[in-house]
């Protein structure tokens, strides 16, 4: 495995993939702090038998004022090391300077999903994420790229950009990967205490509770009588609880059916934390199908 820590040393260890065979590069993006819903992401790059690059860069344009860009985990020693584990072929870890030079000027905008659910309780958030995924697309030149569904807005708009910019790139989206007790896994959660992960996991409850319900009304009664249990708990800031359409995430009325995607997101002792699922809401059974069924 290579270790590439400036992109003049990436771009001759590409080179070398390229020579190597007619394996595509598989991509990873992260921002290190790797656990298991990393390695997840790699053991599918992996199992396609596609040659495998992660990244490991702490974003600073997708933090925003008072948010948790300096204290975020960096044990690259250890990311390294599940890397190699993993069977990693290149690893890039590029510093701040060299991808954000002196007298930036061009980012990329996220558009009208952008500034919906995360993108309104954090300003600039996925233009950010949507600038520094393309930025690794065009130094890494992946044809394919996993993304954990766990960061589900997120997936959808890199997805987008892939689409309106012609990136030739398949962005795959992997199921969420889970701790014992439901919660998802995220680099954040290292910061919650025995208290913290208790009030977490109503995230995760919510959700189990809202994916049982027949209906957008019964699905929020389900979740929201998981969160009210906890919302008035003083280290517990629920943001959104809300039901959107699986490709817009624009909010779904009382009577939509078939799929859905229900996202929440928390601050938990000033950790913030998101998770979501996607539910299958069935078509309410007419007086015809009733009869037929009973016939």
């Amino acid at each position: 495995m290579i270790v590439a820590h400036s992109l003049a040393d990436f771009a001759v260890a590409r080179s070398h993939l390229d020579a190597a065979g007619p394996r595509r590069v598989a991509f990873v993006a992260t921002m290190g702090a790797l656990h298991a819903g990393h390695r997840e992401l790699i053991r599918l790059a992996r199992a396609a038998g596609e040659a495998v690059v992660v990244s490991i860069f702490v974003n600073p344009l997708q933090f925003g004022p008072g948010e948790d860009y300096a204290r975020y985990p960096r044990p690259l020693e250890d990311d390294v090391a599940v890397c190699e584990a993993e069977g990693v072929d290149l690893v890039l870890v590029p510093t701040v300077a060299e991808l954000y030079p002196a007298g930036r000027q061009v980012t990329v905008h996220a558009g009208a999903m952008g500034a919906i659910l995360e993108g309104r309780s954090r300003p600039g958030h996925f233009d950010g994420v949507l600038t520094v995924v393309a930025k690794l697309f065009h130094v890494v030149r992946p044809q394919l790229a996993y993304f954990g569904q766990k960061d589900a807005q997120q997936l959808a708009v890199i997805q987008r950009m892939v689409t309106d910019l012609n990136m030739d790139v398949e962005v795959i989206g992997a199921p969420t990967v889970r701790e014992p007790d439901g919660l998802a896994l995220s680099s954040r959660n290292v910061f919650l205490s025995t208290a913290d992960r208790a009030l977490a996991t109503s995230l995760s409850t919510a959700l189990r509770r809202a994916a049982a319900a027949d209906s957008v009304p019964a699905a929020r009664v389900a979740a929201n009588e998981v969160l009210d249990r906890v919302q008035f708990e003083p280290d517990f800031e629920l943001d959104y609880a809300v039901l959107v359409h699986p490709a817009t995430f624009a909010e779904v009325p009382d009577g939509h059916t078939g799929p859905v995607r229900m996202l929440v997101a928390a601050k938990v002792s000033g950790t913030r934390l998101i998770d979501n699922a996607l539910l299958e809401l069935p078509a309410p059974v007419t007086e015809q199908e009733t009869v037929d069924r009973a016939v």
